[in-house]
Order: C-alpha cells, then structure tokens, then sequence
C-alpha cells in the first residue's frame, strides 16, 4: 500500500503544464516572463501533503491500513484549473479573462489540444479587446465590459463537463458559450452525435425542444421563443454541431447563445432532454441515464 501511495504521489507530481503555454501567454501580453502561476504548484503540493499523511496513517495504525486495503487506489486525478488571468482597464472599458487548463489526463494529446484551444479562445478575445480600443479616438469612451470565464458543470467518476463562458455588455449585452465533456475513464472528447446510434435523435431533440419553448410560453408571458411556425426567425432545429453538456444527474442539456433561440433579454437558454425521449436512441447508459 505505501509503495502504491508512493508510487501515486511521484506520477502526479510529474503532471505538467506544458511550458508552450506559458510561452504563448508571455508573447500575447508582451510581457516579461514571470514566475509560473503558483496555483498549479499549490495543488500538487496539496496532493503531495495529503498522500504522506495517508501513508503515515497506515504506519501507525493496523486498523487504519486494513481500512486502506478495502479502498481501490485512485489512479488519476484530473482537475481543471485556472491557467492565467487577464486584467485590462481602459477608456471607460474593462476585460477580465480566465483561461482554464486540464491537467492529469493520461492522454496528453487530448489534454494539449484542449488547453491550446482553451488559450488560442482567450488569446483572440484579449485582442479583440484591445484592437477596440487602440480604435477609440482621443478622449472617447469605449464602454464596453467583457467577462470571460469557465465553470466545471459536472465532475464525477465517468465524466468532466466544462463550459467555457463570455459575458459582453456594450449598449445590449449577449453571452456565448463552448462546452467539452471529456469521457475521464476512456479519456475521450465526447461529441453530441457519439452518443446516439444514428442522426434521428436530431429531429427528436429539436421537437422536444420546441414542445418545452412553448409550454415554457404558455405558463409564463414574460417567456418568448423564436418558435412560431410562420417566423422566418423561427427555430428549426438542432444539428451535430450543437452546444451540450451532461449534467450531475446523467441528462442532456441542450444550450443556446444569446439571440440563437430567443430575444436577447431572454439571455443564454438551456434545455434538460428527457431521458425517456432519448433511451431508444442511444449507444448506452454510461453517460445519460
């Protein structure tokens, strides 16, 4: 058991961040290379205190090494953590933007193409940020407010779903959002269309969809959807390509930007699919139930 716990300790302390990463960041904000952000650092030293307390424990105590023999030995921990923060004040207008980093996937080639996306999204939003401003002539105000972050939406035994956020307010305001659910067992990215045996589940989705729009708009007149059939605005459907998650509780949740679905102060839209609509349609039980 110490050997195993030891053994566990060394192989998450190897867990990097790829160095390319931090790289890209320095040269995005022209910068001088600073110290690596100390969060990573402090979970592995987190991980690495709790793993010799446990070993101790076991040293000391038969009963608690009996207790530890019943336990399975966690092979892999995989967190999502908080990579690098921007911070921009200018002109009346402001950004802050978070970029997540996956680590502790065995597959580093998924965990890289992940974190690249997650930082070539930040990247382009920063300089979106400030092209707008280097725009505004001398003395006018940009007002323009951009909020960009993650939530872990759902994190157990089989799955990691990660919703990457942006929050824009500049006279409306609109929010868009990316969503990746990693299969943490297999360590695959899981798409809509995997899920399911063949393409009718698109038609049974976005009916459902519908059904749950209008209902929604009959039981409350502050709700409206864009789902009357005579509106050439009028949602039609979901494809392959559409946002989703898995929630905590195994259901498929559909998500919608700002203005995809409905007006924009109705804001980003979700729906929770019905597992009883979809069992006949899907590849198994493993992740929706």
């Amino acid at each position: 058991m110490e050997k195993k716990l030891k053994d566990l300790r060394e192989e998450y302390l190897k867990i990097p961040i790829p160095k390319e990463l931090n790289d890209v960041v320095q040269a995005a904000l022209n910068e001088k290379p600073r110290k690596k952000p100390r969060v990573g650092r402090n979970i592995l030293v987190s991980a690495a205190a709790a793993l010799l307390i446990v070993t101790a424990s076991v040293n000391i105590s038969p009963a608690a090494a009996k207790a530890m023999s019943d336990i399975p030995i966690v092979e892999k921990v995989i967190k999502v953590i908080t990579f690098v923060e921007w911070k921009e004040e200018a002109n009346n207008s402001s950004a802050v933007i978070k970029t997540p980093a996956i680590s502790g996937l065995e597959n580093k080639q998924l965990e890289d193409s992940l974190n690249d996306k997650y930082l070539s999204e930040s990247k382009q939003l920063y300089k979106e940020f400030t092209d707008s401003m280097s725009k505004l002539k001398e003395g006018e105000k940009g007002n323009l407010s951009v909020e960009s972050g993650y939530v872990i939406l759902t994190d157990n035994e089989t799955i990691l779903s990660v919703q990457r956020y942006t929050d824009t307010i500049q006279a409306s305001s609109s929010t868009e959002s990316q969503f990746d659910t990693v299969d943490k067992k297999n360590e695959v990215l899981l798409t809509l269309n995997s899920l399911f045996k063949d393409d009718r589940y698109l038609q049974v989705i976005s009916e459902n969809i519908k059904e749950q729009m209008k209902r929604q708009m009959a039981e409350d007149p502050e709700k409206i959807y864009w789902v009357e059939d005579d509106d050439f605005t009028a949602f039609k459907g979901i494809d392959e390509n559409q946002n989703f998650y898995i929630n905590e509780d195994g259901k498929l949740v559909i998500a919608f930007n700002s203005y995809e679905a409905a007006p924009g102060y109705m804001g980003a839209v979700e729906f929770i699919i019905p597992t009883k609509v979809l069992s006949d349609l899907l590849v198994g039980d493993q992740y929706i139930h």
